[in-house]
C-alpha cells in the first residue's frame, strides 16, 4: 500500500504473476482494532488472543492513542464503522477481509479462511459481518439513547434502520434515503 518505506514496517517483494511483476509486503504481524465498549468485540478480541497464531495478533482499541500513533496514515473515523485489521506492512482490511485475514492468522482455522476467500465464502463472511455490526448497533443505541439510521451506518453502504432491518444505501440511493438494489 505504498508504506514500505516506512519504520518497522516490512519490505516490499517484487514477484512475476501472469507475467507481470507485483509488488507485496509480506505480512509478519497483524493489528486488530476493536470497539472496547462492545461486549462482542472485547469477547472476540479475548477469543482470538487465546488461540494459537500463526501470524502474531495486537489487540487495540479503535480511535485510542495508540491507533493514532502506530497508523497515523488510517482513517480514524471509519474504524468505527466496521473491523478494521492492518498489517504490518501497511496492507489494511476491512469488513469481511478483516475477518478472514484474523482466521487466516490462527493455526486451527487458516484452512477455513482459505475457504472464506472465495466468492460465496466472501458472502458468508459478509453475513456475519452484518449480523455483528447489527448487535454492536443495538448496543451503541442502547448506550447513546439514540435510535434510527443514525446508529450505524457508514461508507459501506449498509445503515440499519429499526423498522427495515438492514439496508444498502450506496451512491445509487436517492435523495429520500430508499435503499437501492444489491
Amino acid at each position: 500500500m505504498g508504506h514500505a518505506g516506512r519504520r518497522g514496517l516490512s519490505p516490499v517483494t517484487t514477484t512475476t504473476v501472469g507475467g507481470r511483476g507485483v509488488q507485496y509486503a509480506p505480512v509478519r504481524r497483524l493489528t486488530v482494532l476493536y470497539d472496547a465498549q462492545c461486549s462482542l468485540c472485547r469477547f472476540l478480541r479475548d477469543w482470538l488472543m487465546r488461540q494459537r497464531q500463526l501470524v502474531p495478533l495486537d489487540a487495540v482499541p479503535v480511535g485510542s492513542e495508540e491507533a493514532r500513533s502506530r497508523f497515523p496514515y488510517l482513517d480514524h473515523a471509519s474504524t468505527f464503522e466496521e473491523i478494521t485489521v492492518v498489517g504490518d506492512g501497511g496492507q489494511v482490511y476491512r469488513g469481511p477481509a478483516a475477518w478472514v485475514v484474523c482466521l487466516w492468522a490462527l493455526a486451527e482455522y487458516r484452512p477455513l479462511s482459505h475457504r472464506f476467500s472465495t466468492p460465496s465464502g466472501l458472502r458468508l463472511a459478509r453475513g456475519a459481518v452484518l449480523a455483528a455490526a447489527k448487535y454492536r448497533g443495538a448496543q451503541w443505541r442502547q448506550r447513546s439513547g439514540k435510535a434510527g439510521r443514525d446508529a450505524y451506518g457508514g461508507r459501506s453502504g449498509w445503515a440499519y434502520d429499526p423498522a427495515a432491518g438492514w439496508v444498502f444505501v450506496g451512491p445509487s440511493a436517492c435523495d429520500t434515503g430508499c435503499a437501492a438494489p444489491d
